[in-house]
This record gives C-alpha cells, structure tokens and sequence, in this order.
C-alpha cells in the first residue's frame, strides 16, 4: 500500500497547495486568455501591455487601480468570512446596496454633528444595515432550514428593486436622474488625493481584513466559527452553538458588504446612483478564490482584479480588443482555483508535450 501510495504522489512542481494554487491558476489564467485572445486574431502581448500599462505606469492609473480595488477587498473579505462557516453567501452585492442606501440617507440628514462624528455614524448604520440583511438569510437557514445560495440570490433582487424604488422615488434629486442628493459634507470620506476618486476607503478595506485575520485566528469567536466550518456535527458535540455562529458569519460578512457600499456613496460617488455597481458583490467571489481564501490574500487578490478593471479602460481606449476578455480571466481564475485537479493535469500536460516544468 505504501508504495503504492509513492507512485500516485505528484513530485515537485505538482504538489500544488495553499498559496502556490491560486498563483499558478492566476498565470494559467492570463495563458490560456492570452490564446484565446490569439485564436480570435487579436495580440495577446498588447493586449496585456495596455491593461498594465493602464493600471500601473502612471499616477492616475495607480489611482483608478486603488480605487477599482477597494469595493472588491471588502466583497472579496465578506465572502470569504461566510466561507468558513461552510456558508455560500452570494447576497454580498444586495447587503452593499443596502449598505450604500443607508449611507446615502444618514448622509444628507442634517444632525449637526461635526464630521469626526457623522461620517463614522453614517459608516457604522451602513454596516449595521448590511450585517442585518445578511443575518437574516442566517436566521432562515437555522429556523427553517433555507438553502442560503438561493435566499441570498433571491435578496439580492429585492435589495436592488428596493433602492431602485426609493432612488428614483421618495428620495431622488430634483431635476437629476436616478440619483440622491449629495451627502452633507460632515458624511464625505476624505479623498487621499485630490483630483482623483480614492479615497481613504483603501486604509479601511486593508484594515477590515487585517482585523478579520486576527478575529478568526485570535479571538474565541473567531476560533467557534472556524470549528463549525471544519465541522458542524463535531463542533455541536464539543459545545459550540453553530446557528448561532452562522448567524454571527453572516452577519459581519454582510456588515463589510455594506461597509463597502456606504464607503462608495460618502466617498467616490457622494451619492447613491442606480446602478453604480458593476457587480461587486458578484466579482468578490473571484477575489475570494484567487486569495485562496485568505483574509490577507485578499488585499492583493483585490489588487489584481482592481488592476485588470483600471486596465480595461485603457484597453478600450487605445486597442479594437473587447474588454469582454478581462470577465474570460476572472472566470478562469474561478475554475482553476475550484478544481485544483485540473491545474495539475494541464501542468502534467505541459511537461509531457513541452518539457516547460520540468
């Protein structure tokens, strides 16, 4: 049996694991787009120089990749904070919008507070009304036993159709167009440079996971909620209240969501407008798998992705290249990440015909 088990091991390079799998799936990614690209009669080579180019070589892209990153870190963290209940939580993108709403109208309420406090106040009930709406879909899974991929799909339609309502309703700008007003000055979150939109959502979005790192691995909670993710059945035996840790997943994943909305509208927009995410919520499910799902790892999972979506458009600008080929990346990100056998088998494939990792 044991020599057995010798002949079937994948020596050296295939012994794909941890952060090595999301790295490896990343440049397979980039590889396998850069032939598709070429099969369709494009040039993968400016298609790439142009993203990077875009992204990188100048203040401004630097700046657009920043701010392109920072929606995705805290979508990225949030799934991936569900995750390790076991829980599927692709609700990330209502529980933003949610989020972004409350801002929107703790924003424009004249409290007459100073900015040291409104801003915070507006920041914290955007949480609360994402980390609410999210532990909601918890509680249905626990009292009624709901499938949370679908009551989260579900909320996400209605989270949408909820703001569209009172974004082109009770609460839209006179003479403007599905947009609220502006958010007072005292609920603005400070740009870090001034010409551009980022903001210092950026500090918070790295804070989050740094302080998402340290809760799961130091705290008591932190520690619950990693036991009914590695088992439930064994976590319950060993005392752990596992609804109620998936209720509490749920709701500080929902929580960043709305963080991330809240910190849009006060920061980069200074408003809600109808349709300002392209699908956040929905790409922090890419940014989670390439980070392996790992708090940290998202901050440069987020980058990168922050860093293809600044690029994009400048690839529009300057290539005839469709665009449409950064969503091939990220969807091959996903699948390379989810199926590590099949990373192995085109890696095994390469060495076989090419001789490339040997």
């Amino acid at each position: 049996m044991r020599r057995e088990q010798k002949k079937q091991k994948i020596p050296g390079p295939f012994e794909i694991n941890g952060v090595m799998l999301p790295i490896v799936s990343l440049i397979l990614a980039i590889m396998i787009s850069g032939i598709i690209m070429a099969v369709c009669g494009y040039n993968p080579f400016e298609a790439f120089g142009a993203i990077f180019a875009g992204a990188f070589q100048s203040k401004s892209g630097l700046a657009q990749t920043l701010t392109q990153a920072t929606p995705l870190i805290f979508t990225g963290l949030a799934f991936t904070l569900a995750k390790k209940t076991t829980l599927i939580n692709l609700g990330v993108e209502g529980q933003l919008l949610f989020g972004a709403m409350t801002a929107a109208i703790l924003g424009n309420l004249d409290l007459g507070l100073p900015v040291i406090l409104h801003l915070p106040l507006t920041l914290i009930l955007g949480m609360a009304a994402g980390g609410i709406f999210a532990a909601f879909v918890g509680v249905l899974k626990i009292k009624f036993g709901s499938n949370e991929v679908i009551a989260t799909i579900m909320l996400n339609e209605i989270a949408k159709l909820f703001c569209s309502y009172l974004v082109n309703g009770p609460l839209k700008a006179e003479g403007a167009v599905s947009q609220t007003e502006k958010v007072l000055p005292t609920a603005m979150l400070p740009r870090i440079i001034a010409k551009y939109q980022l903001t210092f959502a950026i500090v918070l979005a790295v804070l989050a996971c740094v302080a998402v790192k340290f809760f799961m691995e130091r705290t008591v909670k932190g520690y619950e909620i990693r036991c009914v993710g590695m088992g439930s059945k064994a976590a319950e035996t060993a005392g752990i209240d596992v609804g109620k840790m998936m209720v509490t997943a749920m709701f500080i994943s929902g929580a960043i969501a709305g963080l991330a909305g809240a910190c849009h509208v006060t920061g980069v927009d200074r408003r809600y407008i109808e349709g300002f995410s392209p699908g956040y919520g929905f790409d922090g499910i890419a940014v989670a798998a390439l980070a392996g799902e790992n708090p940290v790892g998202v901050i440069f999972a987020g980058v990168i992705f922050g860093a293809l979506r600044s690029g994009a458009m400048v690839l529009n600008r300057t290539t005839s290249i469709p665009t449409d080929f950064i969503n091939v990346i990220q969807a091959l990100v996903v699948i390379l990440v989810a199926a590590p056998l099949l990373v192995k088998e085109i890696l095994m494939a390469g060495r076989r015909k090419n001789g490339f990792f040997t």
